[in-house]
């Protein structure tokens, strides 16, 4: 009953979650109604019921009812699991399109099942997201008995499956595949020249698991496709440059810590080391070119002197003496690093103090195996493929000296965002989907339901320990680890990168307390790892969410091993070691504990000297009076912390919202271009256009080698110009995003907004696109080698990349207009705001916008260092400001 009260509260307030869950529960009902007369029958004849239900129209009230009624019976003689009431109307939610929030342990992938099950049966074709290979395959095997008794075809995906391997899997009623995987095979049949080296499928039912973490934390990461151009090596002496560069002095980094950028004595320094290794440069090839001068005038004496042995050998010298004196005495000319012949120059400075300042080993990237791999932010876990836009790619590289990998040329990219929204119907489950649900309905137009637990939750969630700086935090953090794990009580431990994983570790080890580090450097074992974590006196450090998607049972995952002690010392122990920047990541990590009614505790410790605090708060006009250990328990202290986990909250979903506008034409044109190609590769569009340009031309080779011949070789040469002309749009498209972004920094746009800008730029841009390519293709056409055997590609003009492979582009340092939201946030609630007037008026924030229990705060003498430093570091710019 305070369920329902509660559901009907939060619709009549209009907010996310807050689907009716009453018609689910009423189907629900009939369903256990009908589960009787299933029971009795065979395998055989159970199938046979389920495959007179197959429509090609999806199924209705009474069918899936009946079609429930079998999937349930189907999970109990398969794996022995007889769906709960909450994972029927999980299920039947996700058949209506929606997006379940079902907490941990709830059985969300048992429901997953049945519904991709159900919109199979209904004649639809599913795409069940996953966010890694091994959760694509395990749930897909795991599964896979449910499946064949309802008579349901299933497959799966993963970084290792072969073209083959793909095209066969993709033909399967459900298909289990990681978001990336079907992204880059998406990618890759959008370049393909014959239609039979295509391996997906139209996109019909996509249903995404963990969706909050797909839809939300990912979707602006694009997927690309790149074609081989040269390796982008960063010069040495650059890297060595960089690295004499004092911070505060020589540059200066944002106050969101996202960009850095010299100052004009940085840039003097820079420049007067450049313009020295320039003249030591023009010196040497001087003195190369007097060498060699001097060697020709000795050839050439050698032949006079042959020819006239009087010839006299002073004036040949004085006038190479004189040349070299010349030489000497013109001056060289003063490096400027931001004339246009430096712009290769600049570019590699700015990346390589990108590389060198903002990015850190062992928080954004691990180093192993001689390559650096990245690290996903969302997941603490090495990310796969991913990898950086190349100039910065190979700065990190050359910070780490390691081999600079291969670069590219962008042939196509597509963001997850994108990717999702080419499905006809979306669905998904996540723990966690409540507070994204107004995302979820602005980014997919889809509304969160809320399954309650099949048993009370009775976890407790301890009050967040609040301490002044980051060494008490730890100390107490230790302390307290302690303290529990003498009980035996078992524990989890969340941290926020690979390096504060193991700083604790080390911290734990000092302190005699046994434990595991689950961290980015060993994922590869997380899932057994994750699952013995409730194991009575096991102590388990993890980075971020690693392991997600793996139960956590007491006792283990055969929970035969002290089951029982665990319930008695309260369950599984949960601590945080800092608040995440949303509230919903941490709610992630407070869910490993309390599954399916078991007890549990959790806890989070956090420091006013955090980074979610000195990133995404005030950082003056606060007095905190700590106890003995440093822990603070005043209002305002407290009310500091949950300020700045709003306002992260905030800045992420706007950083959301400006990339999602800025990718939104580019795929609009895409799929412009993309219903060209299609009929260049599937009709004979190519044939008639060409005919009509190069009438003359068309007709001969006709005559030469046959029609069909030039049919396939005009497809060839309209595929090839329309991809080139794409890949060049691309390129375009990315350096005016960043040229968009530097002219509102200086200024140059007052009254525009540049996604405006941006769009009248791309949109003239594209104009011609299509038709420019058709003009390539008839100008190739005209001169291109075709021969009975086909066309001549590389004769031709029109070569297809010698290789091509995919990554993940972590960031953009660069780019957007977004990089700029969070400064606008942070602005916001500063009592001395310094925001430039063009971006924030000082009518739009005034003191009502703080907190309450922020506006009256008082001096900042007692703030930790970290904070007084950030406090005089933002003074000391706003005086500089104000000097300019």
């Amino acid at each position: 009953m305070a369920l329902k009260i509660a559901s009907r509260f939060r619709r009549l307030l209009q907010r996310p979650g807050s689907i009716d869950l009453g018609p689910y529960e009423r189907l629900t009902q009939l369903v256990g109604e009908a589960e009787e007369s299933v029971q009795s029958l065979t395998d055989e004849e159970l199938t046979e019921a389920a495959t007179e239900l197959r429509t090609t129209g999806g199924l209705h009230e009474d069918e899936q009812i009946e079609f429930l009624a079998l999937a349930r019976e189907a999970g109990k003689r398969a794996l022995g699991e007889r769906a709960f009431d909450g994972q029927v109307v999980g299920a039947l939610a996700m058949l209506q399109g929606r997006v379940v929030e079902m907490a941990t342990g709830e059985g969300k992938t048992l429901a997953g099942a049945i519904a991709a099950a159900g919109y199979a049966i209904g004649g639809r074709r599913v795409h069940v997201l996953a966010v890694n290979d091994y959760l694509a395959k395990r749930d897909a095997e795991w599964m896979g008995p449910v499946y064949e008794l309802l008579g349901v075809t299933v497959s799966h995906v993963g970084q290792a499956s072969t073209p083959e391997d793909r095209r066969e899997a993709y033909q399967a009623e459900v298909c289990y595949v990681p978001v990336n995987e079907i992204g880059f095979d998406v990618l890759r049949d959008r370049l393909v020249t014959n239609v039979d080296d295509r391996v997906t499928v139209e996109a019909d039912v996509a249903l995404v698991d963990e969706a909050d973490s797909v839809l939300i934390d990912e979707a602006r990461v694009p997927m690309v496709l790149a074609g081989a151009t040269r390796s982008e090596a960063l010069d040495d002496d650059v890297v060595q440059l960089v690295r004499t560069l004092r911070a505060g002095v020589d540059y200066e980094i944002d106050g969101d810590g996202r960009t850095v950028a010299l100052t004009d004595r940085g840039t003097d320094k820079v420049e007067k080391a450049l313009g020295a290794r320039a003249e030591l440069a023009a010196a040497e090839a001087a003195a190369t070119e007097e060498a060699e001068a001097t060697d020709e005038v000795a050839a050439t004496e050698e032949v006079a002197a042959d020819d006239d042995p009087a010839t006299d050998d002073s004036v040949t010298d004085e006038s190479v003496t004189d040349d070299a004196e010349t030489a000497e005495a013109e001056p060289v000319r003063e490096f400027n690093l931001y004339a246009d012949e430096n712009l290769d120059r600049l570019t590699q400075i700015n990346v390589a103090l990108h590389a060198e300042v903002l990015l850190r080993r062992d928080v954004d990237y691990l180093v192993r195996d001689g390559k650096v791999s990245l690290i996903n932010n969302n997941r603490g876990r090495v990310a796969k493929l991913q990898r950086w836009p190349d100039g910065l790619q190979a700065a990190v590289e050359a910070k780490e000296a390691v081999p600079v990998s291969d670069s590219g040329e962008v042939l196509d990219s597509i963001t997850v965002q994108a990717l999702v929204k080419r499905y006809k119907t979306l669905c998904g489950m996540t723990g966690t989907a409540v507070v994204v649900g107004e995302s979820l309905q602005e980014f997919y137009d889809v509304d969160v339901a809320v399954v309650p637990p099949n048993k009370p939750n009775i976890r407790k969630d301890d009050p967040d320990r609040l301490y002044l700086t980051v060494e008490q935090k730890n100390e107490a953090l230790v302390k307290h680890i302690g303290v529990v794990h003498e009980s035996g009580r078992p524990i989890l431990i969340g941290t926020h990168s690979v390096e504060e994983s193991e700083q604790l570790s080390d911290k734990l080890e000092a302190a005699g307390i046994e434990h595991v580090v689950l961290n980015a450097k060993n994922d590869a074992e997380e899932a057994a790892i994750i699952a013995e974590a409730g194991v009575p006196g096991t102590v388990t450090v993890s980075t971020q969410m690693a392991g997600r998607g793996t139960d956590i049972r007491l006792g283990g995952r055969d929970e035969s091993h002290d089951k029982e002690k665990a319930i008695e010392l309260g369950g599984l122990y949960v601590i945080g070691t800092g608040l995440h920047a949303s509230r919903r990541l941490d709610d992630q990590l407070r869910g490993r504990a309390g599954r399916q009614g078991d007890p549990g505790e959790t806890l989070f410790f956090a420091s006013l000297a955090d980074e979610l605090v000195t990133r995404y708060s005030v950082s003056s006009g606060l007095r905190p009076h700590p106890d003995e250990t440093g822990r603070l328990t005043d209002r305002k202290s407290i009310g500091m912390l949950e300020h700045a986990q709003r306002v992260a909250d905030g800045a992420n979903a706007e950083l959301h919202r400006t990339t999602w506008q800025y990718n939104r034409l580019t795929g609009q044109q895409r799929a412009i271009l993309l219903e060209t190609r299609e009929k260049v590769l599937t009709e004979d569009l190519a044939a008639t256009e060409l005919a009509e340009r190069a009438k003359e031309r068309y007709d001969e080779l006709v005559d030469e080698v046959g029609e069909d011949v030039v049919k396939a070789a005009a497809r060839r040469i309209a595929l090839g110009h329309l991809d080139r002309r794409w890949t060049d749009h691309l390129a375009y498209l990315a350096d005016l995003r960043e040229g968009i972004h530097l002219r509102s920094l200086a200024g140059g746009i007052v009254h525009l907004k540049p996604i405006d800008e941006f769009n009248k730029s791309a949109i003239a841009s594209f104009d011609t696109l299509i038709e420019d390519a058709w003009k390539d293709a008839a100008e190739t056409f005209g001169t291109a080698e075709i021969t009975p055997d086909g066309l001549d590609e590389e004769a031709s003009g029109i070569p297809r990349p010698t290789a091509t492979w995919t990554y993940l582009v972590n960031d953009n340092p660069f780019g957007t207009e977004a990089d700029r939201i969070l400064g606008r946030l942070r602005n916001a609630i500063k009592p001395e705001s310094a925001a430039e007037p063009e971006e924030i008026l000082d009518e739009e924030f005034d003191e009502d916008d703080l907190p309450e229990e922020l506006r009256d705060a008082d001096d900042e003498d007692d703030l930790p260092e970290e904070l007084r430093e950030a406090a005089d570091d933002e003074e000391k710019s706003d005086k500089s400001d104000k000097k300019d």
